[in-house]
């Protein structure tokens, strides 16, 4: 007999975000692998900033409950500083998962989110019902990287929302059966935070890759809202943008610009998009890429677009670029969520990365992309510039050899073998809960 798990996913399709795309991936298989989930997510129409796109329903299995719930007016709640969907649903989420859970028939509360808020409900739950609670950590809950940056580079209302998470993610992790993260670093760093946790309660699993969404959008996407020039070498990154972009894009904008010297047909003959840059609401959001384009002279040769589009829209662009660009962070613990969209994409690609991110192993193993690295100064040299001209100028030469992958070593970060991962570190959580 199957095993129950309630999930909790504020974000859930057709709301188009990167915190869904894990459990996306895994509903389709968590059945045939011992285990029937539910979920629960927050009602469309409560869900601001992110784009929508109907064909993510269509990858949902048909016999999944899902149970779409309220959330605060954000028009209201924003009023008081409150805007945060976790925020805004934490007392429906308390409601409805009272409800579910008070029928005995769950095994397990899976939280998988960015909404990070809600997360303090597994504690709560775990009192009242018994029922242990797995996070999965796809970003840091608790994120010191920004205290010693300047209030210019900092998220709004950076130290109210950081106290906040400070606080509940100290209450939330001493009652937590399993962390998930998607990053080793991550989990150091929760390890030395709290000294009282074991290493037996985390493991690391990467996202995971369907190559049914390519299939999806080749059935049904034929059109998109950005067009790409057809008399131009495209290069196009899909992605957030941000401060802690910077020396990535810079490195590539600099290589950009000296070649751009040496030719004066290069700026009629590549241009660059920057596409769903920004977590802001539609028309709202702040260009963080070009503006470093700008400053460096090649601000003609980049498109900056930070509202998001639907996410088959993206794939769309991916795989219709001449070439595709992945700027690293400065977080040393970030990992690009769209790494395996680039991947399964089949074009030429450049990844600009900490040399210690899974995103140049994964690149490694999947021997695809070239790769430029940056170390511990956070500084880019003239060696890593040099290589990114030399990756612009095969595009201008038409030198780059049509890309691929190896599919036998990149069956490792499969959907089915990451859901695997799960449901395997669900029974450990379970074991650990009897002993």
């Amino acid at each position: 007999m199957n095993k129950r798990v309630l999930v909790i996913s504020p974000n859930f399709p057709p709301v188009n975000a990167a915190d869904m795309q894990r459990i996306r991936h895994s509903l389709p298989y968590f059945k045939q692998l011992g285990w029937d989930a539910e979920v629960i997510a927050v009602a469309t129409e409560y869900v601001e900033t992110y784009s929508l796109d109907p064909l993510l329903d269509e990858t949902i299995p048909g016999n999944i409950n899902v149970h779409r719930i309220a959330a605060l007016d954000a028009k209201k709640t924003r009023k008081y500083g409150l805007g945060s969907l976790s925020m805004r649903s934490f007392f429906s989420y308390k409601k409805k998962g009272n409800e579910l859970l008070s029928s005995g028939k769950f095994d397990l509360v899976y939280f998988t989110t960015t909404a990070f808020h809600v997360m303090a409900l597994g504690r709560y739950w775990q009192k009242k019902f018994g029922v242990p609670f797995v996070l999965d950590l796809q970003d840091p809950w608790r994120n010191d990287f920004y205290l010693d940056k300047p209030k210019r580079e900092r998220p709004p209302k950076f130290w109210m929302s950081y106290n906040i998470d400070k606080y509940l993610e100290m209450y939330t992790m001493k009652k937590a059966g399993g962390i998930i993260s998607v990053s080793q670093g991550d989990v150091d760093t929760l390890l030395e935070r709290y000294p009282y946790m074991r290493p037996e309660q985390f493991t690391v699993i990467p996202f995971g890759y369907s190559t049914v969404d390519f299939d999806v959008m080749e059935k049904n996407v034929h059109d998109v809202s950005v067009s790409l020039d057809k008399n131009k070498i495209n290069i196009v990154y899909i992605g957030r943008g941000g401060h802690d972009m910077k020396l990535a894009c810079s490195c590539f904008f600099t290589a950009l610009q000296q070649l751009a010297e040496q030719d004066d047909t290069l700026r009629q003959r590549i241009h660059c998009w920057f596409v769903g840059t920004s977590y802001a609401q539609e028309g709202k959001g702040r260009q963080t890429i070009k503006p470093i384009a700008e400053a460096l002279g090649v601000g003609d040769m980049v498109t900056e677009i930070t509202d998001r589009k639907p996410f088959f829209e993206t794939l769309y662009l991916l795989k219709h670029a001449e070439a595709l660009f992945i700027p690293g962070s400065t977080d040393k613990a970030y990992t690009a969520s769209k790494i395996y969209q680039y991947v399964l994409a089949e074009k030429p690609m450049l990844a600009v990365f900490y040399k210690g991110s899974s995103v140049i192993s994964l690149l490694q193993k999947a021997e695809t992309g070239s790769v430029v690295t940056f170390d511990d100064t956070l500084e880019f040299t003239p060696d890593m510039v040099n290589e990114c001209a030399a990756f612009i100028q095969h595009l201008l030469d038409g030198r780059q050899e049509p890309a691929s992958y190896n599919k036998a070593a990149f069956e490792e970060y499969s959907a089915l073998t990451m859901t695997r991962k799960q449901v395997d570190f669900f029974e450990k959580v379970l074991d650990q809960q009897l002993h």
